[in-house]
């Protein structure tokens, strides 16, 4: 453990900010932030000093031969706190474990349990990357079939890792947006509000080439637009956040949800895409009008299978899509 410890003070192994670029890095980490509680961290250092047997961690070795922990976030940073001696701005010694380490730290062990420690060691599973698509791509396949047990990763959030970059900032600004958070409501902790406006953006920039499963249309829509190449961006962003304003504006949050408090993506997205394609004819366009129409489209009665069941199937994509593209284009 203390090698551990020390590989990630000196950078050797990366516990990578979620989501964003960071140029030491080919491909980020499965990571959310340091959620464990200290009950948590504390029966965690228990456990090693008691000889317990513990999860390994999964490492992806760069072409730089830097070690990025994909899983193993919360255990790897807690155990650098306790040689640390300090988390949170305090002092950090064990209460939440038996009397006989109560109140101990890691200077305070005794050395027994202090070389115990340092010579426990964690089964590591490390997957080599070059940081290509193709091996990002593999990455992210072996790592769906690891991620089982405890809280697991949604493909967004392995998705939002992944590919980790300017277009992952470009849809973090746009979930930001004042009319898009009035419309979504509550940021999503699991960034399902994110993958939303991915889904809108792809299904808006390619939705003739869309086939299931979703989650591999919007890995490859991603992929190919990681660094903005190929992707007039700016003009596809003020489409959304108008598209945001003018639904906002006229049904709010009840615009994207169907017999439910929770918001129906399906429903949003045909929506969004329906009103972005509307706003590209860039004629003059009223509040009144897009009420009525969403009201059109919630309304219709081949709407609901389409929404309600076997969502991502091609011909309930389409369907939805051209029932908001026909209505929202007589405005």
């Amino acid at each position: 453990m203390e090698g551990l410890v020390r590989r990630l003070i000196k950078s050797d192994i990366l516990v990578p900010t979620f989501g964003h670029d960071d140029d030491r890095i080919s491909s980020a980490g499965f990571q959310r932030g340091f959620v464990w509680t200290r009950p948590q961290m504390d029966r965690f250092i228990e456990s090693l000093l008691l000889g317990y047997p513990i999860p390994g961690i999964f490492l992806v070795r760069q072409a730089d031969r830097r070690y990025l922990v994909l899983d193993g976030q919360q255990r790897l940073r807690t155990l650098q706190h306790f040689y640390e001696g300090t988390f949170a701005g305090r002092e950090f010694s064990l209460s939440n474990v038996g009397d006989r380490l109560k109140g101990l730290t890691y200077r305070t062990l005794p050395e027994d349990q202090r070389r115990l420690l340092d010579n426990t060691f964690f089964q590591a599973t490390v997957v080599d990357t070059d940081g290509s698509r193709e091996s990002l791509e593999v990455v992210y396949q072996i790592f769906e079939r690891l991620n089982a047990g405890g809280t697991q990763l949604t493909p967004h959030e392995i998705r939002v890792a992944l590919y980790a970059g300017p277009f992952i900032d470009f849809l973090e600004r746009l979930n930001r947006g004042i009319s898009w958070r009035t419309v979504y409501g509550k940021p999503s902790p699991r960034l399902r509000d994110q993958e939303l406006i991915l889904r809108v953006l792809a299904l808006y920039a390619v939705a003739p080439t869309y086939k299931r499963p979703l989650k591999a249309f919007l890995n490859n829509f991603a992929a190919e637009h990681r660094y903005l190449q190929r992707l007039n961006y700016e003009v596809l962003g003020a489409s959304f956040e108008r598209a945001s304003d003018l639904i906002a504006a006229t049904a709010g949050r009840q615009a994207v949800r169907h017999q439910s408090r929770q918001v129906n993506a399906a429903l949003a997205e045909a929506l969004f895409v329906g009103l972005m394609r509307r706003l590209d004819f860039q004629r003059e366009i009223n509040e009144q009008e897009v009420a009525a129409a969403i009201q059109d489209i919630q309304d219709d009665p081949n709407l609901e299978v389409a929404i309600s069941r076997s969502t991502a199937d091609e011909e309930y994509v389409r369907t939805r899509l051209e029932i908001s593209t026909a209505r929202f284009a007589r405005i």
